[in-house]
């Protein structure tokens, strides 16, 4: 028996050591088992398929009535399928669930010298729908970068998509602030290259400070770490999304857009300001408005109850009861 306790005690301690060595040696798995527990939490499954020559990394839900909507979520710049975790679970059960890693971001496939502007993207996008749903055209929400992605895959592929939702959406000449500056001026005012630039980036897209994720060392470093290492990348989507003559192209297409839409935004977001949804808004008479308070630029984790509840609103109105 104590030879038994002994062996279970070396095994346990080994197991411990063999842990402790590979978060030393890689502290963002700490970061990715968060984004695990929290996929979990939301009830969604994970998967992969290869479409438009990238491998997609994705987060799903097939449990809902036959027939229910299905829901495709796009995130923004620096962001990644768990920012819409938070509503996704609030739609579980109601509608199917499709939430991508956008290629480049996440889990999903990077390749080197590969084009992730507004339009390649929208172009994946659209790909991505028809290979999921192909018989089915869905529900596209967009939040920031993604939004704008939406807006283009909306107004180029209206079969594909049956109602929009752009939430804080990039890609219209908005209002001045810093950030918008820092863009013009050549900067990434997202980049994060130490824990004062981290906090510099929560505090900026957060407005609540009790929504404002805690990420304690050593997931800390991973994370800084990470976003050193693509810092090079996200200079060079905004390029295309911040500074090039893409910029503006996803409010040029809003015009064209038909479909029932959400416009939704933070009423303290100090990225995309609230000017931008009047903007978007001029453009889409059928849009319908909202501006949620006490919520910055990620409104969807700030408040996702609110934020779910008007994705609910603008699935169900017109719809047969």
């Amino acid at each position: 028996m104590e030879k038994r306790k002994r062996i279970a005690a070396v095994t346990l301690v080994t197991a411990v050591l063999g842990v402790g060595a590979v978060v030393a040696y890689n502290p963002y798995l700490l970061v990715r088992a968060q984004f695990e527990r929290q996929r979990v939490i939301a009830g969604l499954a994970d998967a992969e398929v290869v479409v438009a020559g990238h491998r997609w990394v994705y987060a799903y839900s097939d449990d809902a009535p036959p027939g229910a909507p299905i829901v495709v979520m796009l995130h923004g710049f620096t962001g990644s399928k768990e920012n819409w975790y938070p509503v996704a679970e609030r739609l579980r059960g109601k509608y199917r669930l499709l939430v991508p890693d956008l290629p480049g971001w996440g889990e999903s496939e990077r390749q080197p010298d590969a084009d992730y502007g507004f339009v390649a993207q929208g172009a994946r996008v659209a790909a991505f729908i028809q290979a999921l749903s192909p018989d089915q055209p869905v529900v596209l929400l967009g939040h920031s970068m993604g939004g704008g992605i939406a807006a283009l895959v909306a107004a180029r592929h209206p079969q594909l998509v049956d109602r929009l939702g752009l939430l804080d959406a990039a890609g219209v000449r908005f209002k001045d602030n810093q950030f918008g500056a820092d863009v013009l001026a050549g900067a990434n005012p997202f980049a994060v290259g130490d824990r004062a630039s981290l906090q510099r980036y929560i505090d900026t897209v957060f407005h609540r400070a009790e929504s404002k994720p805690w990420i304690p060392w050593p997931a800390s470093s991973g994370l800084i770490s990470k976003r050193r290492n693509d810092a090079a990348f996200e200079q060079a989507v905004l390029e295309h999304i911040g500074r090039g003559p893409e910029r503006f192209l996803p409010g040029e297409a809003a015009a064209g857009i038909r479909q029932p839409t959400l416009l939704l935004w933070g009423r303290q977001d100090a990225v995309i300001d609230p000017s931008a949804l009047d903007l978007y808004a001029a453009r889409m008479p059928q849009a319908r408005k909202m501006l949620v308070d006490d919520a910055g630029h990620m409104a969807l984790m700030e408040q996702p109850d609110a934020v779910a509840a008007a994705v609910i609103a603008l699935i169900e109105q017109g719809r047969p009861r």
